[in-house]
């Protein structure tokens, strides 16, 4: 059914309908409102959950990492120094293998402080075991929770799912999206059992000390299961579309990249405005096109490569820095096309809408026009020089 929602709200209600048994979030400014929603939700009776308060998001997160362990599907959410405040507890739940699915409404990191989006937050911790999503749009935002929720609890996984949609931008926009029924989300999604929980008649240990005899073969266990889930997931996006009639390949999206000389890379709500960019430019004639990335981790190395290794000019779009070091996107990008025969002549990097900045669809032409047969090391779009002078000054 057609609805016009905010996308917090959109989401708060798509979770509803997976139907958490704990749900515990502390609140922070771009998430809010999804929990918000959430709590209401709980105290109507319309969701027979457990929503735990907590005075912090570390104990949020320890609240569902429990409420997992437990053999209970849970949710939470958060953005920036919240989820950084998690992060202790991030990693122990991927190396725990419990499938917490957490929203991440993204937004800039301190200092300085700021609140609106980049994704600085969740690409911080792209190392923890995560798998990790990025959404463009509100119906995307939607669809991807149900999928996060069908992967992270599938047996071959048993790994948490990390569903990061940008702040503001689609957080506290309001767009028409086809919302599920429960017919179809219990269809698509069965009740939740695990193969082990923390139970006192099966006793069994979680989260032991494992030393140098045992460390290295549990990192080594999540990191092929993430080669796993690359093979999992156009199975459960095929599973997906089915049920619900929408298509999604889960691990990229190719726009115009067939005949294209010029490729934007990209994550999140901006492959919309870069998408209007094309369409435009096509209009006169350029050969551009667009390659959205959906999942980061795990990082679709192969369907990335076969996507642009035809490609003359390639340029990646980061909203965060690996500061010190090259931006992180253009770098795995990079190591994609390591030791092949076939690669694109020129890979360009470039920092877009840190902080908010808005990226305009000038932004975006200046980034196709900065796209020459000289490679951009690390190019920042649309900076501003003059503050620039009164920063050194």
């Amino acid at each position: 059914m057609k609805e016009f929602l905010e996308g917090s709200i959109a989401v708060a209600r798509v979770v509803k309908l997976c139907k958490p048994g704990v749900i515990s979030a502390y609140p922070i400014t771009p998430q809010t409102h999804i929990v918000e929603e959430l709590a209401q939700i709980v105290a109507n009776g319309e969701l027979n959950s457990q929503f735990i308060n907590v005075e912090s998001e570390h104990s949020a997160a320890s609240v569902v990492l429990g409420g997992s362990a437990a053999g209970v599907r849970v949710y939470t959410a958060t953005s920036s120094q919240g989820l950084f405040y998690m992060s202790e507890v991030i990693f122990n739940i991927a190396g725990m293998r419990l499938p917490v699915v957490l929203t991440c409404a993204n937004r800039a990191v301190s200092a300085p402080i700021n609140i609106w989006n980049d994704h600085q937050d969740s690409i911080s911790l792209r190392d923890a075991g995560w798998i990790q999503f990025y959404v463009e749009n509100h119906q995307e935002l939607a669809d991807y929770h149900l999928m996060a929720y069908r992967l992270a609890e599938d047996k071959s996984v048993m790994l948490p799912a990390m569903v990061c949609m940008d702040g503001y931008t689609l957080t506290h926009a309001i767009d028409v999206l086809d919302m599920p029924t429960q017919e179809q989300v219990d269809k698509f999604l069965p009740s939740y059992k695990t193969s082990y929980k923390l139970d006192v008649d099966n006793p069994i240990t979680m989260g032991p000390l494992a030393d140098p005899d045992y460390y290295m073969e549990a990192r080594y266990a999540i990191q092929e299961t993430h080669k796993e889930v690359i093979k999992l997931i156009p199975k459960v996006t095929a599973e997906f579309s089915r049920v619900f009639g929408r298509s999604y390949n889960g691990l990229i999206e190719e726009y115009q990249v067939t005949d294209a000389d010029k490729v934007i890379v990209a994550m999140g709500s901006v492959c919309g405005t870069i998408k209007e960019v094309i369409n435009e430019l096509r209009k006169k004639g350029k050969k551009v096109g667009l390659l959205k990335i959906v999942s980061y981790r795990p990082f679709p190395v192969s369907e990335i490569y076969e996507s642009l290794k035809n490609v003359p000019k390639v340029g990646i779009i980061d909203r965060s820095l690996s500061l010190g070091s090259f931006a992180p996107l253009v770098s795995e990008i990079k190591a994609v096309f390591f030791g092949k025969n076939k690669k694109p002549a020129v890979i360009s990097s470039f920092i877009v809408g840190l902080g908010g900045r808005d990226i305009t669809k000038d932004s975006i032409r200046d980034v196709f026009g900065l796209m020459t047969s000289k490679e951009k090391a690390c190019e920042f779009i649309d900076l501003k020089p003059e503050l620039l002078k009164e920063e050194y000054e």
